[in-house]
């Protein structure tokens, strides 16, 4: 490594770039003596002139051919998020055989692979530990810890937004949607248009990453069943409770020898484990692999320090790698391929099912029937309202049943007259 600091370039000025400059100022010295020479930021790039916090206004610049072009910045940190221009910009650095850390995980989802070959041939080093449950060091177990290992499953909450707002419709007095959602806002947990986040796909985004890692899985987020938290009721969260679970949005990964099984949804696990006691923007990913058993890491999933460990910790291992030989060593824990995802409808697993009828004789017969019509049991049921004239709540659990099965039983009893809202489905992970 030469004896001269290690020079960086920030692409973006936001809560992570400022969080990234106020770790680097108040850990300098002991990240200089960890690596030998300093690290010191060279450029950081703003999108208009400005003063940008913890940065001399000097080293702010709008003209990102300052930071890409500069061959005395070694190592480029793409934080603005987004495909572009970003995408255009790290292949540029890589190209420039700059070492590259980014926390942008819509990018590494949709081009991870393909930017990670480039960095290969150009013999330098791409890093993105940020880019998946911000603090938690997730994919430096998955890309290091576990090599030797064999993955066979993961679940994982691993959107903070949608913690926070299942949590808060959790509480006693429980928050609707709506409510729980706008002190996520408030608090800054949530964008403006939270879509992104309440929608699963930012989610989504996470799995394809950690699928690839994980399974060696080269796939587009696109192909991950997704859904969002926005049809969830504080009716659903107490009926869920009263049977020992709690709903949580999860990422969930299997690996299943042939396929795999991939999807992000609203999910009741039971309240002995974990992951139920994960609560407010927390993260959390329980992984099991095939030697070690398994394994928790939790922490906090997103937020400007949290996340700026992690880029400052990709930021050192690539530093260390800045000598001869060395570049271009960082790489995946497991080959890529195309691997076949489970369609949606062959998944198995338990179903907590919801149902608004009119409480008249013969009506759970008739939803019974239904659901043995198709192969679906009933494990435990409760009736709330009986003998009221108004419509009431009919809740059931199943055992195992394939979800096409438990689709179809569930089309034939949303028709019926004696039914008089859509069913709620939601899937259990026991």
């Amino acid at each position: 490594m030469a004896e001269r600091d290690v020079r960086i370039g920030i692409l973006g000025c936001g809560t992570v770039a400022r969080g990234v400059l106020e770790l680097l100022s108040r850990s300098g010295p002991s990240i200089a003596t960890r690596l030998g020479v300093p690290v010191s930021v060279a450029r950081i790039l703003a999108r208009t002139p400005r003063t940008v916090s913890g940065a001399s206004d000097a080293i702010v610049t709008t003209d990102p051919e300052q930071i890409l072009g500069d061959p005395s910045i070694d190592v480029v940190v793409e934080l603005i998020g987004g495909i572009e221009p970003a995408g255009t910009w790290v292949r540029r650095a890589i190209a420039e055989r700059k070492g590259v850390v980014t926390a942008n995980k819509a990018l590494i989802a949709a081009h991870g692979s393909e930017l990670l070959a480039a960095a290969e041939r150009s013999g330098t080093d791409l890093c993105f530990e940020a880019a998946v449950a911000g603090g938690i060091p997730i994919i430096r177990t998955l890309r290091e810890a576990l090599a030797s290992d064999r993955v066979t499953s993961l679940v994982g909450i691993v959107n903070g937004t949608c913690n926070f707002i299942l949590s808060r419709m959790s509480e006693d007095g429980g928050l609707d949607f709506g409510a729980a959602l706008a002190e996520a806002q408030e608090k800054g947990y949530a964008e403006a248009d939270p879509a992104l986040d309440v929608d699963g796909l930012d989610a989504a985004h996470k799995l394809a990453i950690l699928a690839w890692l994980a399974f060696g899985a080269g796939l587009d987020a696109g192909r991950i069943h997704t859904e969002g938290i926005r049809d969830i009721t504080p009716r659903d969260i107490t009926f869920a409770r009263r049977f020992g679970y709690a709903v949580k949005s999860l990422a969930i990964g299997k690996d299943l020898g042939d396929r795999l099984d991939l999807r992000v949804h609203p999910t009741l696990i039971p309240l002995r484990r974990v992951l139920a006691s994960v609560s407010g923007a927390l993260n959390a990913v329980w992984l099991e692999g095939e030697s070690l058993g398994p394994c928790l890491l939790s922490g906090h999933g997103a937020g400007g320090l949290p996340t700026a460990v992690s880029v400052v910790s990709d930021v050192i291992d690539i530093a260390r790698r800045i000598r001869p030989g060395a570049a271009g060593s960082i790489r995946l824990a497991a080959p890529i391929a195309e691997r076949p995802v489970q369609p949606i409808g062959e998944v198995r697993c338990r179903y907590f099912l919801r149902m608004t009828v009119q409480d008249r004789p013969g009506v759970l017969a008739r939803i019974a029937g239904a659901l043995g019509a198709h192969d679906v049991s009933i494990e435990q049921m409760v009736q709330e309202g009986h003998g009221s004239a108004e419509p009431v709540q009919l809740v059931m659990l199943t055992h195992v049943a394939r979800e096409r099965d438990v689709r179809d039983a569930l089309g034939e009893i949303d028709a019926l007259t004696v039914v008089t809202a859509p069913s709620r489905l939601i899937r259990i992970e026991s």
